[in-house]
C-alpha cells in the first residue's frame, strides 16, 4: 500500500508539474503571438505532440459527444486535432480571416488562406529524419528532378493503363467490390515499384489474396509502414523493436525492417552495377538518384549519403504513392454518385482512342488530350487534397502581407497554407465552392469540339495541391499521368455505381455514399476514406451513347 500511495503521489507531481510548465509556455506563447497582430486561438496540447498524434481524433470526438451543456464545443475538439480543417474548410478564415494563430504550449501555428513563398520547409522522415536548406536543399532538388522526364512519364502511362485494365477485368467479374481502395493502392504501389526499381508485377485484387508476409513482399513492407507512420513517428523505432510488445506492433516493426532491407538491397545492387560498369541507365528512380549523387560528387557540392538516398526513396514512396492512391479512392467513390460525369469522361476518351486496344494507346498524343480526364483529378484534389502544406520560419522571423497590411513572424513558428480554406474560398470558386465539379476545370469549344477544349487553372496561389514555387512537388506530371491513364482505362467502356441495399433506390444509394464520403474522410498522414471498404461499387458495361454536356452541377 505504501508503494503504490508513493506511485500516485509521483505520478500526481509529475502532471502537476507538467501542467505548471505547460501553462507557462502557452502564456510565453501568448506573449510572442500578440506581437503579430492577428486574432488568437489557444489549443492546449501542441499538434506536434507525438502521442497526442495518436489519440487525437478519438479524443476530440469522445469530448465532443459526452461533455455536457455544450462543453464539448471547445477549441481542443474544433482545432486540436489532425485534419480539423478538412471538416472546417473556409468557415474559420471567414470569421477571423485570412490569417489566425494557433498558441500552444510548444509552438504557434499561424494559418493563412493564401500561398507564400519565403520561408523553409521542414521536411519529416519516419525511417530517415534530416531537413535540408539552402544550396544543400537546391542539390537535392536538382538529382531528384533528372528522373522525372518525358520518357518516364511514357513508362508510367503504360504501365498505368495495363495496371487499370487488369483491375478492371477483376472487378468486372464480381458482384460488387469492396476492396476499391486497396486496389487502387495496388495499381499505384506497382506502378510506384516500375519506376524506383524497374520492376513490374501483375495486378491481383486484394480480395483474391491471401496475407502477404512484409519480411518478404516489397509492397505490402510499404503498405504497413504507410498506414502506421503516425503511430512509428510517435513511438519510435527503437521502442518497436521491443519483444515484449503485442503482435499487432510487432509486425509493423517487421514492416519498417523489411522496408528498409528492401530498399538497401535495391541500392546495393545498383551500386554494385555501377561500380562493375553493368549499369549505365537511369531509367529508375533509385539509379537516377545514385547516378546523379556519383556525378555531383566530382563536383565541389559533393554527393548524397546513403541516409539522404534512402530517405529520398522514402519520401518518393510516400508521395508518389499514397496520395495518387488516396486521390484515386476519392475519385471512383464521386464518380459513382455522378453518373453524368462518367459519361462526360466516357465521350472524350471514345473520342481520343477510338477502338484501340488500351495497351496500344499511345502516350504523346493520348494524354494531352485527355482534358476532362484531368479537370476530375484537379477538382478531386481541389476538395480532398491528401496532403498538408507545412512550414516554417526556422531561425528567423520574417514578414508576410496579409491584405493590406505586412505583419512580421517571429522565428519558430510553423505556417500552415490552409489549402481546405483556400480550395472552398467562395472569392476563387464561385458560390458552389463546395460542389465537385469537374467541368469548372474545363473552357469548353462553341460547337462542342472535342479538341477545342483546354484546361482552365485559377489564379497563381488559388490551388496548392502540388505546392506551388520552386518547392513544388517534382513528382507532379508523374501523379497526373498515373490518375488520367487510370481514369481513362476504367471509364471509356464501363461504368460504376454504388451498391444498392435491400429495399433501397439507386438514388438513395448514391446519397449514403455521398454521407460516407463527408463523414468517414479523415487525415491519418494524408487525408483518405476510414473505411471505404463499408462502400461497395459494382462496374457494368457501359450503354451505347454517352452525353457531351458540359453545364451539369454534380454536387456532393
Amino acid at each position: 500500500m505504501a508503494l503504490l500511495l508513493k506511485l500516485v503521489y509521483a505520478f500526481g507531481l509529475y502532471v502537476a508539474v507538467a501542467s505548471v510548465y505547460s501553462l507557462c509556455r502557452l502564456i510565453q506563447n501568448y506573449r510572442i503571438a500578440r506581437r503579430v497582430g492577428v486574432p488568437i486561438r489557444f489549443v492546449p496540447i501542441d499538434h506536434n505532440n507525438r502521442l497526442w498524434l495518436v489519440v487525437d481524433r478519438k479524443v476530440a470526438w469522445l469530448l465532443r459527444r459526452w461533455l455536457p451543456f455544450g462543453l464539448g464545443d471547445n477549441n481542443l475538439t474544433r482545432f486540436d486535432w489532425r485534419g480539423w480543417e478538412f471538416e472546417d474548410k473556409y468557415k474559420e478564415h471567414l470569421l477571423l480571416g485570412d490569417a489566425f494563430m494557433h498558441v500552444s504550449p510548444d509552438k504557434n501555428w499561424l494559418y493563412i488562406a493564401f500561398l507564400i513563398f519565403c520561408v523553409v520547409v521542414e521536411t519529416f522522415h519516419v525511417l530517415w529524419k534530416f531537413t535540408v536548406e539552402g544550396q544543400q536543399w537546391k542539390t537535392q532538388r536538382r538529382m531528384a528532378m533528372s528522373y522525372f522526364n518525358e520518357a518516364n512519364n511514357e513508362m508510367v502511362w503504360h504501365e498505368t493503363v495495363s495496371l487499370a485494365s487488369d483491375a478492371l477485368h477483376s472487378w468486372a467479374s464480381k458482384p460488387f467490390v469492396t476492396s476499391t481502395a486497396d486496389d487502387t493502392r495496388t495499381i499505384t504501389l506497382h506502378v510506384l515499384s516500375k519506376a524506383a526499381h524497374g520492376k513490374s508485377n501483375k495486378f491481383y485484387s486484394r480480395d483474391d489474396q491471401e496475407d502477404v508476409n512484409p519480411e518478404t513482399n516489397y509492397k505490402e513492407a510499404l503498405r504497413i509502414v504507410l498506414d502506421n507512420t503516425m503511430l512509428i513517428a510517435a513511438l519510435g523505432r527503437k521502442f518497436l523493436a521491443k519483444n515484449w510488445l503485442p503482435r499487432a506492433l510487432k509486425k509493423v516493426n517487421t514492416a519498417c525492417e523489411a522496408f528498409q532491407r528492401h530498399l538497401t538491397e535495391a541500392y546495393e545492387d545498383e551500386k554494385q552495377a555501377l561500380i562493375c560498369g553493368r549499369s549505365s541507365s537511369k531509367s529508375t528512380y533509385m539509379a537516377s538518384l545514385i547516378h546523379a549523387s556519383q556525378d555531383e560528387a566530382t563536383g565541389s557540392t559533393g554527393g548524397l549519403t546513403e541516409d539522404e538516398i534512402y530517405g529520398n526513396m522514402y519520401i518518393f514512396s510516400f508521395a508518389g504513392h499514397d496520395s495518387t492512391t488516396h486521390t484515386l479512392t476519392f475519385a471512383l467513390m464521386l464518380m459513382a454518385v455522378n453518373p453524368d460525369v462518367q459519361d462526360w469522361i466516357s465521350a472524350e476518351v471514345q473520342h481520343v482512342f477510338g477502338d484501340q486496344n488500351p495497351s496500344n494507346w499511345n502516350y504523346g498524343t493520348g494524354f494531352p488530350r485527355l482534358h476532362r480526364c484531368m479537370a476530375t483529378m484537379l477538382e478531386t484534389a481541389r476538395l480532398f487534397t491528401p496532403v498538408p502544406i507545412v512550414k516554417s520560419t526556422g531561425k528567423r522571423a520574417t514578414s508576410l502581407k496579409v491584405g493590406d497590411k505586412i505583419i512580421a513572424v517571429p522565428a519558430d513558428t510553423h505556417i500552415i497554407l490552409n489549402y481546405a480554406a483556400l480550395h472552398t474560398l467562395p472569392r476563387i470558386w464561385g458560390e458552389d465552392s463546395l460542389a465537385w465539379r469537374p467541368a469548372r476545370w474545363i473552357q469548353g469549344s462553341p460547337n462542342g469540339e472535342f479538341d477545342m477544349e483546354q484546361v482552365v487553372w485559377p489564379q497563381r496561389g488559388a490551388f496548392i495541391a502540388w505546392s506551388e514555387g520552386q518547392r513544388s512537388c517534382p513528382g507532379r506530371k508523374f501523379s497526373q499521368v498515373e490518375f488520367v491513364g487510370t481514369m481513362a482505362a476504367l471509364f471509356k467502356d464501363w461504368r460504376v455505381e454504388p451498391l444498392t441495399m435491400a429495399g433501397e433506390s439507386i438514388e438513395a444509394a448514391r446519397r449514403r455514399l455521398v454521407h460516407q464520403i463527408s463523414t468517414d474522410s479523415a487525415q491519418i498522414l494524408l487525408l483518405q476514406m476510414l473505411h471505404p471498404e463499408k462502400a461497395p461499387l459494382v462496374w457494368k458495361k457501359r450503354d451505347a451513347g454517352v452525353s457531351n454536356d458540359q453545364s451539369m452541377v454534380p454536387k456532393v
